[in-house]
């Protein structure tokens, strides 16, 4: 099944058609700034504006920086604290007058990593953590996905891990990789007390510069691998949570 990808981030909103059989994305993305302030009509502007560029008619995955219940969005932590308690299924929905899933965007890039990337046939417990404008998490068990994790706000030397490791925090502190190195693995290592994963995925955008980075990271029990699908992850893990939802029930 073809279903339409949409990944907001805290930058940009980026979208793309998906071969859900083989993840593979069926036409050059179609990305646009975030608007600011990110309330949730503007958001919901920029969505249908990437299904009108794509002319698209079928199902809609749309990812959200935050935690996601039953298509209502709790958190908010890199976009308008507006979107606290907003309807993003029904909003987006209304957009586009499209069918719409709306999931956790790091939830997405973990799915997607899972079926096609850098975890596809590993058993056990897999991490991705996205490193972008905060860090996301996603936490998956023998391949079943354990949804609306927030590793990114957990407290490491009196500050939320995101505010000292992220992507963001490197440009922001104007950091090298290899200081920058040295605060991911302090928060790595945090992680992997608390959790023991077999596996942690680095995806986000920091995931295709992983030469500049990963030989700095030492993490024994435990392997630290880049996200294969780069940046198109989330987009990928959308399409993947609509073409589910858009599949019939069997004996119906």
């Amino acid at each position: 099944m073809n279903t339409l990808g949409i990944d907001i981030g805290g930058s940009g909103i980026k979208g793309a058609p998906v071969d859900t059989a083989t993840g593979t994305l069926l036409a050059e993305r179609c990305r646009i700034p975030t608007p600011s302030p990110s309330a949730p009509g503007a958001v919901a502007e920029v969505v249908r504006r990437i299904v009108e560029h794509f002319s698209w008619t079928g199902p809609v995955g749309v990812t959200f920086p935050g935690v996601v219940v039953d298509g209502v969005t709790r958190t908010a932590a890199n976009v308008d604290h507006a979107w606290i308690g907003t309807d993003a299924r029904e909003l987006f929905t209304e957009a586009s007058g499209l069918g719409v899933v709306v999931l956790n965007d790091a939830d997405a890039a973990g799915v997607a990593e899972a079926t096609f990337g850098a975890g596809h046939g590993h058993e056990g417990l897999v991490l991705m953590l996205t490193f972008g404008t905060g860090i996301g998490s996603a936490m998956i068990m023998n391949g079943v996905l354990i949804p609306n994790t927030e590793f990114g706000h957990l407290e490491i030397d009196g500050h939320k891990a995101e505010h000292r490791a992220s992507d963001h925090a490197r440009e922001v502190h104007d950091l090298t990789w290899e200081k920058w190195a040295h605060r991911v693995q302090r928060y790595l290592e945090h992680v992997q007390m608390l959790m023991s994963p077999s596996m942690i995925i680095i995806g986000g955008g920091v995931s295709k510069k992983a030469d500049k980075f990963l030989g700095f990271i030492d993490l024994p029990g435990t392997t630290v691998v880049p996200a294969t699908l780069l940046n198109n992850a989330g987009i990928i893990g959308a399409a993947l949570a609509a073409a589910s939802a858009a599949a019939p029930v069997a004996g119906r």
